[in-house]
């Protein structure tokens, strides 16, 4: 017996045996292997299909949020743009309302200067008026005090108003 070539008895059964288990293999073993296989082959494409159609969902939710972030920027922006013209616009309108009033109250404090000033020249005029008459009442007491005096100044006024009269027809 060598060992590259074994003796024809044990080349038998080594044949019938190997036949034997390549047969219970074929018959048994074999179609669950390949049945695991198939099942494991399906499991795998459908989870690359599954994973693929993911990949699609995330690509379309990433595109929608990439829409809607711009969407909110963009109205971000208007409202920003609105709230600025509102806050200028208040800031005019106030601005124009303060002017009015500062107008209304220089005019007021005007009118009211004007009034002050007028009733102040009456109250001068009327006082200055007393104080001649006392004045001229002095004067007149002093000077007429005698009938003649009396007399004269009676000729003198109706001289003057005589004149006038003539200066006036004239």
């Amino acid at each position: 017996m060598s060992l590259l070539l074994p003796d024809s008895g044990l080349l038998f059964w080594m044949v019938l045996i190997f036949a034997i288990v390549f047969f219970v293999l074929a018959k048994f073993g074999f179609p669950v292997i390949t049945g695991m296989l198939e099942k494991r082959r399906e499991y795998i494409d459908n989870s690359l299909r599954l994973a693929k159609e993911a990949d699609e969902k995330i690509g379309h939710l990433m595109e929608e949020q990439a829409r809607m972030i711009a969407q909110a920027r963009e109205e971000q922006a208007r409202i920003l743009k609105e709230a600025a013209q509102a806050r200028d616009n208040i800031v005019r309108q106030a601005q124009e309302k303060a002017q009015d009033e500062a107008r209304k109250i220089l005019e007021e404090a005007k009118v009211r200067i004007e009034a002050e000033k007028e009733s102040a020249l009456r109250e001068i005029r009327s006082q200055v008026a007393l104080l001649s008459v006392n004045v001229a009442e002095k004067v007149i007491r002093k000077d007429l005090s005698s009938d003649k005096a009396q007399m004269e100044l009676v000729y003198k006024m109706l001289d003057e108003v005589s004149a006038s009269g003539q200066a006036d027809k004239n």
